[in-house]
């Protein structure tokens, strides 16, 4: 691939030539070469098409997404309360007595404390006036986002904007409930289960709201269930870990009102992991302003080599164990012949910016006409093979089409759909955004009802499909 190709494939909303100033840019160049580290640890050149601006990528997505550490609250809120006197001036008196604004489906993503990977949030915010004054309703979701931006769990971050947003704006309480979603390991996405995405529920309240028979928090609950959020908060920790990359025996103390969390996590898988990595991760959590000796980070670089290593870059070349379907030259006349599998999880790395991108993978191929074809155990495997490791959508579908054609030369067509991190956790925060990519050889080039057949059956999956949050 050339420059300009790499420029057209290229993540959206990638400005990776922005001026820093003084001690920004040397965190920013401590930053690029600890990413060139961490790509070498892979067995990438680092220096080839696709991966040269890698470093700088990657190090703009973790600002953008650790920008919250300089960000002050009483500077988002400042000028930004208002009177508004209702019936009368006792507490809730701007929305009348016991009255309360809430805002609900406000959506963010954080990074995870525990493995650095990017996480998603829907967070719903109610306050209860007091004084006569209310706040500007986009400074709550300011607010969350500020703590968002950080290295977080989801109790903390539910901690955090709770605690803020009373300080800042002094109501009579604040409620604070959030719904969080972590990526999941990639052998767990080939399970069937729609809880492939580990989810998680958290809560935070002061004031009014506190008290186990608060009316206030029970009527916030009914408010945020009218848009179809079942909240129901239990009063204990998550059985399993919150982390998929968390050992099960490490699950941390829950302060807040906890739902455990639903996954089918495993351990990491066990293995060495290379020392100059982990330093190199180390060096990042510094660089962004970070501790890294704070406990809760200790093991993260660890964790997060842990993760990067299950996309290292591999030169085993993939065995179709001998399937011949047609010899080459053989006519494609009947369409009944088509054959196909339909939504193939995969997890594969972007590596424009060392962040996720998942989805399902649609094949299609024409048999031999005895009804035959190649198992689904198969293919799923092909997906794995181009999936786990350094990718791009684009490559990845025609790498899988090229590889299909190789045993079906009569024609191949491949259909991946895939939401990318990159698009979503960073500065572009495309939250509901997805990507389809198509490629087409052989057959399915000239006879345009085989592939109109082929795209007529790609029946849109609730499960794989729409986006990470399973709205």
């Amino acid at each position: 691939m050339d420059a300009l190709q790499e420029a057209a494939t290229a993540c959206v909303g990638c400005d990776c030539d922005e001026e820093l100033a003084g001690g920004e840019a040397a965190a920013g160049g401590a930053m690029e070469a600890a990413v060139r580290a961490l790509l070498v640890g892979l067995g990438e050149d680092h220096r080839r098409e696709g991966l040269r601006r890698t470093p700088k990528r990657v190090a703009k997505a973790f600002r953008d997404g650790t920008r919250g550490y300089k960000q002050n609250v009483k500077d988002i809120v400042q000028g930004a309360l208002f009177p508004e006197r209702g019936v009368d001036k006792n507490t809730g008196s701007a929305g009348g007595t016991g009255g309360q604004v809430v805002v609900r489906d406000i959506d963010h993503f954080s990074y995870c404390e525990s493995c650095l990977l990017p996480f998603s949030i829907r967070c719903h915010v109610g306050y209860v006036p007091s004084g006569g004054r209310v706040v500007g309703l986009s400074k709550l979701s300011r607010v969350a986002d500020v703590f968002a931006k950080r290295f977080q769990s989801p109790q903390r971050i539910a901690n955090e904007v709770c605690s803020a947003l009373h300080a800042s704006i002094q109501p009579a309480g604040v409620a604070v409930a959030m719904q969080c979603w972590h990526i999941p390991l990639p052998e767990n996405m080939k399970c069937k289960s729609s809880q492939i995405w580990i989810r998680t529920s958290h809560s935070s309240r002061s004031g009014v709201f506190e008290g186990e028979n608060s009316s206030l928090w029970n009527d916030f609950l009914a408010l945020v269930k009218l848009r179809g959020i079942d909240m129901e908060m239990d009063s204990h920790s998550a059985i399993l870990p919150w982390c998929p990359l968390t050992p099960h025996d490490e699950v941390p103390p829950c302060n807040g009102h906890a739902k455990g969390a639903t996954n089918g996590s495993t351990s990491p898988r066990s293995g060495s992991t290379p020392s100059s990595m982990v330093s190199a991760v180390s060096s990042m959590i510094l660089s962004l302003g970070e501790d890294p000796l704070r406990k809760e980070l200790v093991v993260s670089p660890q964790r997060y080599v842990q993760w990067l290593m299950r996309f290292r870059a591999c030169n085993i070349d993939v065995k179709w164990n001998g399937f011949t379907l047609n010899r080459p030259g053989e006519a494609a006349t009947d369409h009944g012949a088509i054959k196909s599998e339909m939504h193939l999880p995969f997890c594969a790395q972007c590596e424009h910016h060392l962040l996720p991108f998942y989805g399902v993978v649609h094949i299609g191929y024409f048999g031999n006409g005895d009804g035959k074809g190649i198992d689904r155990s198969s293919f799923q495997a092909l997906v794995n093979f181009y999936g786990c490791k350094l990718q791009v959508q684009e490559r990845m579908t025609r790498q899988i089409a090229e590889a299909v054609y190789t045993i079906s030369r009569r024609g191949s067509i491949v259909v991946v759909e895939a939401n990318h991190i990159c698009m979503i956790s960073r500065g572009v925060e495309k939250i509901r955004s997805s990507t389809a990519t198509i490629a087409v050889l052989g057959h399915f080039l000239t006879d345009s009802c085989a592939k109109a057949s082929f795209l007529q059956n790609i029946i849109p999956n609730i499960t794989h499909g729409g986006n990470m949050m399973e709205l």
